[in-house]
């Protein structure tokens, strides 16, 4: 204890013990974590048995007798096709990327233009036109995206899975809640300055949202990483298919083929695992953010 606190006749303050209520509640939040832990648990084990334990029925959760052969069988059934595996990789990388990349920025430099910072005519109409969107599902959408993509000729172009993606309302909306936070002191300080929007963006905005547009960039991967459809609706050639759609392909339609399915979803979930690992920290942080206090 500090001698200042000595001098003032201040009392150090001791952690109690857990109470019993404290305890149960630890107990069921742990068993809870596990429970819903059991799917993705499931999915590495399916793909370390071997093709009997997988057929096998009543179907055993545990595997006896763990087994690599499920990837080889992968690789040996996508070695069939006229391209190589690691460019099917290569189109699921960029199109991810360069989808969480754009989504990231157009989202921000929207929210930036209509948060509360800037007035301008029509700036609460444009706001609730971008929430409506987040009403309709992308099956609803799908016609009308592919008759446009088509008329401007990107079908079994890479356009054709980047840029439909980025008119999604949900990055706009996520980044204005947060940017609507930041105070207007700190901007009004910054334009005495004589910092330009550009700046105030970059040097203000962006930095104070990390966790917003950590999360946004996370599940903007997930969602990109696992769209078989899109590749399915805007691809013709088989070296332009993504990861999901070529395994989703040679997974399925044959008993034979069953390890190969089991060792194609675990690779499907493994790098939205991995992301999200690190990258929890921002996520949980922009769950729990209360707003910024002036």
């Amino acid at each position: 204890m500090s001698t200042y606190g000595l001098y003032y006749g201040i009392k150090p303050v001791r952690r109690k013990g857990w109470s019993f209520g404290q305890i149960v509640l630890f107990l069921f939040l742990m068993g809870l974590a596990a429970f819903m832990m059991l799917p993705l648990v499931f999915v590495v084990v399916n793909a370390l048995k071997p093709l009997d334990e997988l057929l096998l029925f009543p179907p055993r959760f545990w595997v006896q007798r763990p087994t690599l052969s499920n990837f080889g069988d992968l690789l040996l059934a996508t070695s069939a096709t006229t391209v190589p595996f690691v460019r099917y990789i290569f189109n699921s990388v960029i199109v991810s990327v360069s989808v969480v990349v754009l989504t990231i920025l157009i989202g921000s430099m929207a929210a930036y233009a209509l948060s509360n910072k800037h007035k301008f005519p029509g700036q609460e109409l444009f706001f609730v036109l971008v929430v409506s969107s987040l009403m309709f599902a992308s099956e609803v959408t799908s016609i009308p995206r592919y008759l446009i993509v088509n008329k401007l000729g990107w079908i079994d172009h890479y356009w054709a899975l980047i840029i439909p993606p980025l008119a999604g309302g949900y990055g706009v909306f996520l980044m204005k809640q947060f940017i609507d936070q930041v105070p207007r002191e700190i901007i009004e300080a910054a334009i005495i300055d004589g910092a330009s929007d550009w700046t105030i963006f970059w040097k203000l905005i962006m930095p104070g949202a990390q966790s917003a547009w950590a999360t946004l960039g996370i599940t903007q991967f997930v969602a990109t990483w696992n769209d078989a459809f899109s590749a399915l609706i805007f691809t013709r050639t088989e070296v332009m298919k993504t990861l999901p759609l070529m395994l989703q392909t040679v997974g399925g339609g044959s008993i034979a083929r069953a390890g190969a399915g089991a060792a194609a979803t675990f690779l499907m979930i493994f790098p939205p695992i991995i992301i999200f690992v690190f990258l929890q920290s921002r996520v949980v942080e922009s769950m729990a953010y209360s707003g910024i206090k002036s």
